[in-house]
């Protein structure tokens, strides 16, 4: 099976992880479009979803490779088994293609004419998604089998942004959907559920938030070799009287999501001894 990857920037941990995942399983690239980490947009993007702290710390990460351990520093924590290579860390989808041997194209909108004719010259089966741009038709015709998504949320009840805190609130079970991109928003047709087991013992909204990216890099490494085989069928999303499409969550909002993830962390830790 031949796959493209999509990434926001070379230097995403996310699309990295995926990558060194998908080629574990035999499954190496045969290339990765990457939006340009001084792209305005892109910039504008992280600095929306994580905030100035994060953000800041985001770039001293990849300014100073090391941390006061002598060990380099990785932003999701749960990403690190993945990112190793020897002593060291993958710290971009470069390295990552010098090691597997395949190629990596930076573009300045993954939906240009230019970066659609990379992506014909690739021929992919499948694109997997791992950030960037809000894809359009011509991106999404591509692909023989479809570009493919891990929704940090469980389709159709919570789309869009911020899914993790608007599942907590919204008392939706926490949990990733493997599923087709189409030209709405989370609306393509699902390949897999999955509802996270371990959301009760995060300790934080960014802890939770980062083990569901690991935890859906490894449900997406279990779809793509079901897609090869033939094994796996995809189901259209229903109908809903309302459309749940949610947008990133304002501060105080978030500050609720995370009581009631402690909340729901202190009941099941009381439920164990009690």
């Amino acid at each position: 099976m031949r796959i493209v990857v999509l990434s926001p920037s070379a230097y995403s941990e996310t699309a990295c992880a995926m990558v060194v995942r998908m080629a574990e399983l035999g499954h190496v690239p045969v290339g990765a479009l990457a939006l340009s980490a001084l792209d305005r947009g892109t910039l504008l993007r992280k600095f929306r979803q994580w905030g100035w702290q994060d953000f800041t710390h985001y770039a001293r990460t990849k300014l100073s490779p090391l941390q006061k351990d002598g060990q380099a520093a990785v932003r999701n924590p749960y990403l690190r088994p993945m990112l190793s290579r020897g002593n060291g860390i993958f710290r971009s989808l470069h390295e990552v293609a010098a090691f597997y041997r395949f190629a990596v194209a930076i573009c300045r909108d993954q939906n240009a004419p230019e970066s659609i004719a990379r992506l014909k010259e690739w021929s992919p089966d499948v694109i997997l998604f791992a950030g960037g741009n809000i894809l359009r038709k011509p991106l999404l015709d591509v692909p023989r089998l479809g570009v493919l998504n891990a929704h940090l949320g469980l389709l159709p009840e919570v789309r869009g942004m911020s899914s993790p805190e608007w599942s907590l609130l919204n008392n939706v079970p926490v949990g990733i959907t493997i599923h087709f991109i189409d030209e709405g928003i989370d609306t393509g047709p699902i390949l897999r559920k999955y509802e996270f087991p371990e959301a009760a013992s995060c300790e934080s909204l960014d802890d939770l938030r980062n083990r569901l990216i690991a935890f859906g890099i490894e449900k997406i490494a279990e779809v793509i070799p079901a897609l090869d085989r033939g094994t796996i069928s995809e189901t259209a999303q229903p109908d809903l009287d309302c459309d749940p499409q949610f947008f990133v969550m304002h501060e105080w909002l978030k500050q609720r999501a995370a009581v009631r993830l402690v909340n729901n962390r202190r009941s099941v830790v009381a439920t164990a001894h009690g």
